[in-house]
């Protein structure tokens, strides 16, 4: 039950977002626009300011990025083996290879690690926000139906490239690095339109869901996705953590973020690029859904314990 109510705000936001678009029709595409292009590169920037860059990144850096690329590996090998398009891998690699650190992982390791989980999870946030809007924008950008035809590379790296939230998250490192010091009132306005984009993603994400019709659901792919992202996707994590030189509550720490859900940030560049965006959407909310049984397994492997 303890994790049960950990969890219940977050599809309680869900909840609100497909009431929401069913009662009010609104428009998608340019509501996951603005969470983009508007909000999100405030969250980068607040992120990346606020937490300090320590050599331990580098760990975690090679971490992250290798865990994202050996899925993204798989899902290819599994696209080319059952020859789906590109469209369709590049909406698989969004649907499986990224995880949820944020508004799912964060809470989770908060309750049952406490200040010190909550400090590793944070960090992981930020990594992951960086591989999202670099390898996620990439094969979002590489699916996309609006890609011109034979320069599927160039138009993938382009948009990363114009992508503000890495621009966010490079300008909050370098004031970090440079010590140059935010007066309050700034940092609290950059703070609050970061914060709005957690809460604006996942009623995003409610939304999308509001418009899947069940039989246009391709249960096949979908399943391969769950597969990948709630069991293999820990596997990985088990393997490399093992070469990790941390103490071993944080590799506890990152197998646990590497079982979340898939993202829900990928539901907004799979509609902003219109690269499969009902698989993407719906394989980040089943995920979630699924997670309820996945996680509490995860935890009882590695021998975590439910908090009081």
């Amino acid at each position: 039950m303890t994790f049960f109510w950990i969890l219940l705000p977050i599809f309680a936001i869900f909840i609100v977002g497909f009431i929401a678009q069913k009662i009010l029709h609104f428009d998608i595409p340019n509501l996951s626009k603005m969470s983009l292009y508007v909000l999100s590169p405030f969250l980068a920037f607040k992120t990346f300011y606020t937490y300090k860059v320590s050599f331990d990144y580098l760990y975690y850096v090679s971490y992250v990025f290798a865990l994202c690329l050996i899925l993204v590996a798989l899902v290819s090998l599994i696209s080319k083996a059952l020859k789906f398009d590109e469209k369709t891998r590049c909406g698989m690699i969004l649907g499986s290879c990224f995880m949820n650190n944020g508004n799912y992982g964060t809470p989770v390791i908060l309750a049952f690690f406490g200040a010190i989980g909550f400090d590793i999870a944070i960090i992981m946030l930020v990594l992951q926000q960086v591989v999202m809007n670099t390898i996620g924008t990439y094969y979002a950008a590489k699916g996309s139906s609006k890609m011109i035809v034979g320069s599927s590379v160039k138009f993938a790296l382009t948009r990363v490239i114009r992508m503000p939230t890495v621009h966010g998250a490079i300008l909050g490192v370098f004031l970090q690095l440079l010590q140059v010091p935010l007066s309050e009132s700034l940092y609290n306005s950059i703070s609050m339109v970061g914060d709005a984009s957690i809460v604006v993603i996942m009623v995003i994400l409610g939304m999308q869901l509001a418009n899947i019709k069940l039989s246009h659901i391709a249960y096949g792919k979908l399943s391969i996705n769950l597969m990948i992202k709630m069991v293999i996707s820990p596997l990985v994590a088990l393997f490399l953590v093992q070469w990790m030189p941390i103490d071993t509550v944080y590799k506890q720490i990152l197998i646990i973020l590497a079982a979340m859900p898939a993202a829900a940030n990928t539901t907004l560049l799979a509609v902003h690029f219109d690269t499969e965006p009902e698989l993407v959407s719906s394989a980040t909310f089943i995920s979630t859904i699924v997670s309820l049984i996945t996680l509490p397994i995860v935890l009882l492997l590695l021998g975590v314990s439910v908090p009081h």
